[in-house]
């Protein structure tokens, strides 16, 4: 198997959705018949193209959006298995990527009130539900891991208010449940794809702009770059 980004990232992915874990750098390195040092530098050039997001000391996978490697706020659960997804956002495309009847278990807000979200037959069963979009997609990934940390799921527009208050945190862009899934089918359709690509700026501003995403949230300069 060639070695690429397209390649790494689509074994990754499948290894994920099969097993519920991501495949160790020795494993990966074996698969497409590197040395470990070779591995780690196309992990690490996977990550330079935001296509996963690694542990600093380790390079294992610690990421694969929608999948978290480690335990979050969103459990993902179906009959064939289950899985992490790092925030509401993250949560829908896995359930997209899946296509199956799931459940996804989270707290409102990251507090103490769960939620079970159902998805049947392709819908969100949960049509009361709005999701918070709190930081500037042009600053998402200067922290990805926190800025995932705060796209939460909320019963309506005041608590986020309320919440935001709380915790000192500035009101982003509030969708519903139902859009957002629509959006996330979108976002990740390609995901599992062997030629998998990352989205550009451009390109993702198209998609925003699509689903009527028009908060300055969404907002950002035009360019080739990878978003």
């Amino acid at each position: 198997m060639r070695l690429n980004n397209s390649s790494l990232h689509y074994y990754i992915m499948k290894h994920i959705i099969d097993k519920g874990n991501a495949p160790k750098v020795a494993e990966m390195a074996g698969v497409f018949k590197v040395a470990t040092d070779e591995m780690i530098t196309a992990l690490k050039a996977l990550q330079d193209y935001h296509g996963v997001v690694l542990h600093p000391e380790s390079s294992e996978v610690w990421v694969m959006h929608p999948f978290s490697c480690a335990p979050t706020n969103f459990w993902i659960e179906s009959d064939g298995g289950s899985w992490w997804g790092n925030c509401a956002w993250c949560a829908l495309g896995a359930a997209a990527l899946l296509d199956k009847d799931l459940t996804i278990t989270t707290n409102l807000g990251a507090e103490s009130r769960q939620v079970t979200i159902e998805i049947r037959a392709g819908k969100v069963m949960n049509e009361n539900l709005f999701i918070h979009f709190p930081i500037p997609m042009i600053e998402a990934w200067d922290n990805v891991i926190y800025t995932c940390s705060t796209m939460l799921v909320f019963e309506s527009e005041s608590d986020i208010e309320s919440w935001c208050e709380r915790h000192c945190m500035e009101k982003g862009d509030v969708q519903p449940i139902n859009k957002v899934w629509e959006f996330s089918k979108v976002w990740y359709g390609n995901h599992l794809s062997p030629n998998w690509m990352k989205w550009s700026v451009d390109e993702a501003k198209e998609i925003f702009a699509r689903f009527n995403l028009v908060n300055l949230v969404w907002d950002m300069p035009s360019n080739n770059s990878r978003f």
